[in-house]
């Protein structure tokens, strides 16, 4: 079994572990009526949807300890186990495994629509709460390559992204767009964003995408450990990308956001987009919400991508799949909508 195989196996054994442990603990609470548990859907170890969701479990958690009589009947207990990323979330939330999910926009869309291929059935129970961050789509690219647009990607060795992910989607999405097949690359990894940098600087590859917040302890460690770049993304290809789709847009990551990055780049983005199901209480959306939206300062200083958290663009934007009632309920009640 090597590195990869092993670290998803286990990922998928702690996520269904924690996961039956809340079910079996939500069976036992229930004749209590006094706190309500909820799983949140985030992606690896080490990216921003793990310690989004993390944050946002612990600001419950806060809240619940804080005013035990308040909200929930007591309030809400959750748990923010690795997974992953977007498209395994979703999947959960749909069989009821997990009631929340942190995705990308774009998957969003596709799972609402049931636009990919294979086709899949539109998961019109889908529901948003509310947007995040922005998702820089990045390539990643080794100190040594020549690689300077995608199309430079071909003959090299591409970690296009571990089966399950946003970003594997996102990849193939451009992939399509370039009329790329992996057949076109010396090699077609499909690691983790938990093993990229480092095989990237072991030169075992020579670039990898990921579509991530930034800064990015990731990218970071592969730009100031071995000299990586960050490549531009905004031909004529991206542009049609971008314009053809509600749920991109473009961005400019600055010189200096990594210490070593001397020029801007420009590529596009999607949206981490916390989502539920129509199905889970409104009482429940609604309480996440109001604890999550009355302790912004507190999510700001969890990690720099949550810096700019502003709650009226939270809800706004092209959300492909409704708001949850609950949600509404708040943001009315705010005067937001």
């Amino acid at each position: 079994m090597n590195k990869r195989t092993q670290i998803d196996t286990m990922l998928r054994y702690l996520g269904t572990g924690l996961v039956i442990l809340l079910l079996i603990t939500r069976i036992g609470s229930a004749s209590a009526g006094k706190l309500r548990f909820i799983a949140i859907g985030t992606g690896g170890p080490v990216g921003v949807y793990y310690t989004a969701g993390n944050a946002i479990c612990n600001l419950l958690l806060k809240s619940t300890e804080e005013n035990p009589d308040a909200g929930q009947k007591g309030g809400i207990h959750c748990s923010a186990p690795p997974t992953g990323g977007s498209k395994y979330n979703i999947s959960q939330i749909a069989k009821g495994v997990m009631d929340f999910g942190i995705t990308q926009s774009d998957w969003q869309y596709h799972a609402y629509n049931g636009s990919t291929l294979p086709k899949i059935e539109p998961f019109k129970a889908l529901r948003t709460v509310f947007s995040i961050y922005p998702e820089p789509f990045l390539v990643v690219v080794s100190k040594t390559s020549n690689i300077e647009r995608f199309v430079d990607l071909k003959n090299k060795r591409v970690n296009i992204g571990n089966v399950g992910s946003g970003q594997r989607e996102t990849m193939k999405t451009l992939m399509d767009a370039y009329d790329i097949a992996v057949e076109d690359f010396e090699a077609a990894t499909e690691w983790t964003l938990t093993e990229v940098s480092q095989a990237l600087c072991d030169d075992r590859i020579d670039a990898y995408v990921a579509l991530i917040g930034v800064p990015s302890d990731n990218v970071a460690a592969a730009v100031e450990n071995c000299g990586a770049r960050i490549i531009s993304l905004d031909t004529e290809v991206e542009k049609k990308l971008v314009t053809e789709n509600a749920y991109y847009s473009f961005t400019t990551i600055p010189k200096g956001t990594y210490p070593s990055m001397t020029r801007d780049v420009v590529t596009f983005n999607a949206m981490a987009t916390l989502v539920t199901r129509a199905s889970v209480e409104e009482e429940i959306v609604y309480e996440l919400v109001r604890v999550v939206m009355s302790n912004l300062d507190n999510l700001r200083r969890v990690h720099p991508v949550f810096a700019d958290l502003d709650p009226r663009k939270m809800i706004e934007g092209n959300f492909s799949a409704p708001l949850h009632p609950g949600a509404i309920r708040y943001y009315k009640e705010m005067g937001w909508m």
